[in-house]
């Protein structure tokens, strides 16, 4: 099998252009943000844009992707397999992801809202769907899937609850939701 190499000069505009759309939504909202705003920032032509990405919707879901995958990856060993200590530790991926963006794209947040959402929950279904089948549960694959979106929308409402509406740490608030998540209703 051959392995291909990425050019290091497309690895570096493509952070460029992800790190520039960061920059510039800093100060636009994302509606008002145009690609040659991005371009600019980057110092790389309309055409390098466009090789990386489709349209700005296509580099807001890069932006969420990478980020996401890379907190969450920073967070779990390759060994890991889905335990209360994989959950907690996701779920701190996922608070300081939102915490983060939130700042940097104070302006854009509230109206790429959804489309974070949508792509948060996407990516933490394959993380939990992957963490589910290492554990070699006797189920079909379909059940392990929605077992894997019941706990990617649950991990996600309960992050976006404890930034909205918890003084708590993420930590004390995984802590007291964990006995809810693991055993249901029975928790108490």
């Amino acid at each position: 099998m051959e392995i291909t190499k990425v050019d290091s000069r497309v690895l570096r505009t493509r952070r460029l252009l992800i790190a520039s759309f960061i920059t510039v939504a800093q100060v636009k909202e994302f509606k008002e943000i145009t690609i040659k705003e991005i371009t600019d920032e980057a110092t790389v032509n309309r055409a390098k844009f466009y090789a990386h990405f489709i349209d700005k919707y296509d580099l807001l879901d890069a932006v969420i992707s990478e980020k996401i995958v890379k907190s969450i990856q920073e967070k779990l060993n390759s060994h890991d397999t889905l335990s209360e200590d994989t959950i907690i530790k996701i779920f701190l991926a996922v608070t300081n992801f939102q915490t983060e963006l939130s700042t940097q794209c104070r302006k854009s947040y509230e109206s790429i809202s959804a489309i974070i959402e949508q792509k948060i929950k996407k990516e933490l279904e394959t993380v939990f769907y992957a963490l589910l089948l290492k554990r070699n549960l006797p189920m079909e694959k379909e059940a392990l899937r929605i077992g894997a979106v019941m706990l990617s929308w649950g991990i996600y409402g309960a992050s976006v609850d404890w930034q909205d509406n918890s003084s708590i740490s993420a930590e004390q608030y995984i802590k007291i939701a964990m006995p809810y998540l693991l055993n249901g209703m029975a928790a108490h």
